[in-house]
């Protein structure tokens, strides 16, 4: 039997309780168990946690700090984060379920983000803008103060490191809000922040559920700015919130339903592997998942038999065991997952693999799904038209060129995109008109920290890497100097 973890709130630099005293269960996925009992933050812990960090913006131990310093401090928290990256894969795939490679790739991109950013720290610069002769014009880039995060399960420490980087090297100060079903990791990081010297009340976590917690931290007249990544649903809920107090919510990355287009020219095995492997990555649960695939018309066969042989080598097992895919988050989320797979069928698409529950030990104890293939899918069906954030992918078909971007824009989300082709011209062309925010072409990922990443549509706003993430954390202040003043000597 694993020994219980109790975690509280990380507010001023050190582990408290909730002011309520109330905690809340923490599950392991892949086994259906409770493995950690958390504080359970509401609307005073909110409260506490803002008003230290706005003391923590306007000490001497943060303002005196130079921009180099930050800087430091940012890559020292990066190593500190590198030397426990066992522990902090390990923690990772035992409360979200996902694979333990996998952890360990999100917990090298979240050392990857506190470096890049490190970099920037004393890179920020103001400019001068040519007036007069009488007038000397100057522009300065200024930290915005206290920035709520509201952090999701999918990839808690990537998604939190991604935000509050930037963040710190700017010169602000945070108040982060972990997703109740991954709150254990994060607070780790917090605590490694600490062990650098990050004063205290800079990094604060408060713990607990959203309607308590985060939305408390939306509506909050004492934040300057919010980021907030998760659903469409509870992402209007935040700006309604934040709306109320003309809080600006610079970064909102919703859902997506990302569309891969294989055209005829392509390498169509290594595509259709590819597409495969792409919708089983994290169980799915991933905003930018490629879950449409359109295929030439003549090419459907091939590529449904192709996927459907790759599907059935990915192995469904325990994260920390490191399987190819582990379980979905939640029960939840399974049985959403599984409504989904059901209403295919009734609309009519083929389930040509998978789409069940695992039935026997230990699999049945957790929250699995085998990765699931329909084919014959059409536009209009809900499997097709909405986010179901897990192992599905639908099969389509298309004509002509013009006929795949059209298909692939019928989409109320736009975050991201995959084209497989030989024909560099195509490619660009294609990319140019397709209507979301980022265009991977011929695989390989196509994520990296220091380029900036978000969406349209429905899929959001705002940009989360590269120099766009220093420039939505930062305000720009003008200051006019009148140089034809006489003098008073």
């Amino acid at each position: 039997m694993r020994e219980l973890l109790k975690v509280g709130l990380w507010i001023e630099g050190q582990e408290i309780a909730a002011q309520t005293g109330q905690t809340f269960a923490v599950f392991d996925p892949g086994r259906g168990e409770v493995i950690a009992s958390a504080a359970r933050g509401d609307q005073a812990d909110i409260h506490h946690a803002i008003e230290v960090a706005r003391q923590a913006f306007n000490s001497p131990a943060w303002r005196s700090l130079t921009p180099h310093q930050r800087g430091r401090l940012l890559w020292k928290w990066a190593r500190r984060i590198e030397n426990e990256k066992d522990h902090l894969a390990r923690l990772l795939s035992l409360e979200n379920g996902k694979p333990l490679k996998q952890a360990y790739d999100e917990v090298g991109t979240t050392i990857r983000n506190f470096e890049y950013y490190a970099g920037w720290a004393d890179k920020i610069h103001g400019r001068v803008v040519p007036v007069s002769e009488q007038v000397f014009d100057y522009i300065r880039q200024e930290p915005l103060g206290v920035v709520g995060h509201i952090i999701p399960w999918n990839y808690p420490l990537d998604i939190f490191a991604r935000g509050v980087a930037p963040c710190l090297a700017v010169g602000n100060t945070i108040v982060a809000k972990p997703a109740e079903e991954t709150p254990l990791s994060t607070l780790e990081l917090a605590r490694l922040a600490a062990e650098v010297g990050l004063p205290p009340g800079v990094v604060n976590i408060v713990t607990g559920f959203g309607q308590e917690a985060g939305a408390t931290l939306a509506s909050h007249p004492g934040i300057q700015a919010l980021a907030f990544c998760g659903s469409v649903a509870t992402g209007k809920q935040v700006l309604t919130a934040a709306a109320g107090c003309i809080t600006p919510v610079v970064s909102l990355e919703l859902g997506g339903k990302s569309p891969c287009i294989i055209f005829p020219d392509a390498d169509v095995e290594r595509a259709a592997e590819a597409a495969a492997w792409g919708i089983c990555y994290n169980t799915g649960q991933s905003c930018g998942a490629l879950s449409r695939l359109f295929v030439p018309r003549e090419l459907y066969d091939t590529v449904v038999e192709k996927v459907r042989a790759t599907m059935a080598t990915i192995r469904v097992g325990y994260g920390p065991e490191d399987a190819d895919m582990g379980p979905l988050v939640s029960e939840e989320q399974l049985e959403r997952v599984l409504g989904y797979v059901g209403e295919g069928c009734r609309e009519g698409a083929k389930l040509v693999f998978g789409g069940r529950r695992p039935d026997s030990d230990p699999l049945s104890r957790g929250y699995y799904i085998e990765p699931t293939l329909f084919g014959e899918a059409q536009p209009g069906m809900r499997i097709v038209e909405e986010e179901i954030f897990g192992p599905v992918l639908s099969i389509l078909t298309f004509d002509s060129e013009e006929h795949a971007v059209e298909l692939a824009n019928a989409s109320s989300y736009g975050l991201s995109a995959e084209i497989w082709t030989r024909d560099l011209s195509r490619a660009h062309r294609v990319a140019a008109q397709l209507d979301v925010s980022h265009v991977t072409v011929n695989g390989g990922g196509g994520f990296g920290v220091e380029a900036p990443f978000g969406g349209v549509k429905q899929s959001g706003f705002g940009r989360e890497g590269g120099w766009e993430s220093i420039l939505q954390y930062s305000r720009v202040k003008n200051i006019w100097i009148n140089l034809d003043t006489p003098s008073t000597n």
